[in-house]
């Protein structure tokens, strides 16, 4: 894909070009091996099929700073001290990174594209001039808003939440930023809307009353619906669920929370769920067990692209080269149909010890690479059906006679009774787990 690549008042990848796709014989480090954008498969190009977004907090706000010492990058981008200049420098060198690394999207909290002000009015003036900018840069380049949201967990006013705080002056705050984001959002084009609630939990159950606060997140979340609505926003509404982190227990902890919460509050037609890979593993799945439940749930929106480590407790947010956890979820995806509005979004940091500009584009193309191969890979698993005619295979009591009557919910228990006692003890089939892993790697390996 080509795209127009938009300069401001300085360069600041000096010295790197449109990245090219050259092959998997290739040993540059600054060229895809396997995203090839233009490529088609499965029906549909690569890049329509993974739909990636750059994020802006990671990548353009994020210095490497963790909780034991400062940032190690200083970026040409931050260096004027007024704040609303430093913003706009920095979306100038997010357009050249997104037109130089040929995405199609990007992503956004509010507070990533300008800053806060003295004032609510002042918060928004700031965020609506930037947003100006950015839709004459989303012209002039074609990269697109994949979604936006809200950053309503920084501030220290958000200590005990945002739509859950117990004080509704807290709340009231947040009502106020995101109907910003949503008119921001609704103003760049953006195709979804996300929420995560970062501090959406409690820490102490006794100081908390957990029905008034998952009540007022319900509410919350019907009122930014309803304003989205009357502005125009005709997107899914996304929930990013995260079991830890900061809050001891988090509301939105894993997927299939979070949909029974939207079907519980009546929210389940307005909203899907915006996954991110570390943390379905940090609630204790694997990636692709999320993503079928929200296929299974009709509600999969968007991914965030990244992985933890495994031998660390927390939110890591590396980039993914996990060709194993790629292949699956896109496997899953493919065989759903694909993505409709939502896309691949690199909600990853470079690590601390990562501090060249070479280092933004090599972390990127890595991960578009690994999806690239997951995608070619899941092309190969669904087209020839093996792993699917195996799941048919396991299930095909439920098919015919008494057992497609109670798939159909026409028997009692008392059919089940009559129905053990006549057939007697059933004979044991394999799972063929081990048989179905081997077909995996064998699908990994061919590409």
């Amino acid at each position: 894909m080509s795209q127009n690549i938009t300069i401001g008042r300085k360069e600041y990848f000096p010295g790197i070009a449109q990245i090219p796709f050259e092959g998997k014989g290739s040993d540059n480090p600054l060229a895809f091996k396997a995203y090839d954008a233009t490529r088609v498969v499965a029906g549909k190009t690569m890049q329509e099929h993974l739909r990636f977004a750059v994020c802006y907090w990671h990548t353009f706000c994020g210095t490497g700073a963790d909780p034991f010492g400062p940032g190690t990058r200083i970026h040409a981008w931050d260096s004027d001290s007024n704040p609303m200049q430093a913003a706009k420098d920095r979306l100038d060198a997010a357009f050249e990174f997104f037109s130089k690394l040929t995405v199609p999207y990007y992503c956004f909290h509010d507070r990533d594209l300008a800053p806060e002000g003295d004032s609510v009015s002042e918060s928004e003036k700031n965020l609506q001039h930037i947003v100006a900018l950015a839709k004459e840069k989303q012209k002039e380049s074609g990269v697109k808003l994949l979604w936006g949201t809200a950053n309503t967990f920084s501030h220290t006013r958000y200590m005990n939440g945002a739509a859950t705080n117990p004080d509704f002056n807290v709340v009231a705050h947040a009502g106020a930023q995101v109907k910003a984001a949503l008119d921001a959002t609704v103003e760049l084009g953006g195709e979804n809307y996300v929420f995560w609630g970062g501090r959406e939990g409690y820490a102490c159950l006794q100081n908390t009353s957990t029905k008034t606060e998952l009540d007022n997140f319900a509410r919350f979340l019907t009122m930014a619906r309803d304003y989205g609505r009357s502005i125009g926003f005709k997107g899914p509404y996304l929930i990013e669920p995260k079991p830890m982190e900061p809050m001891y227990h988090q509301y939105d902890s894993d997927a299939q929370t979070v949909i029974g919460f939207l079907r519980h509050y009546g929210l389940d037609k307005d909203f899907k769920i915006n996954l991110e890979a570390n943390h379905t593993t940090l609630s204790g799945h694997d990636p692709a067990h999320d993503v079928q439940m929200c296929i299974d749930a009709g509600m999969l929106g968007s991914i965030d692209a990244n992985r933890g480590n495994p031998q660390n407790g927390w939110d890591t947010d590396q980039f993914p080269t996990n060709i194993y956890d790629c292949a699956l979820a896109m496997s899953l995806i493919l065989d759903d149909g694909g993505f409709t509005s939502g896309g691949l979004n690199f909600d990853a940091k470079l690590r601390r010890e990562s501090t060249n500009m070479q280092d933004f584009f090599i972390a990127h193309i890595g991960g578009m690479d690994t999806y690239a191969r997951g995608l070619l890979i899941a092309e190969k698993i669904v087209k020839e059906g093996k792993l699917a005619m195996i799941k048919d295979q396991r299930y095909r009591s439920f098919n015919s006679g008494e057992g497609k009557e109670f798939r159909e919910g026409k028997l009692s228990l008392n059919n089940l009774r009559e129905h053990a006692h006549k057939h007697g003890e059933p004979v044991l089939e394999s799972g063929r787990q081990e048989y179905v892993e081997n077909l995996i790697n064998d699908y990994i390996f061919s590409i």
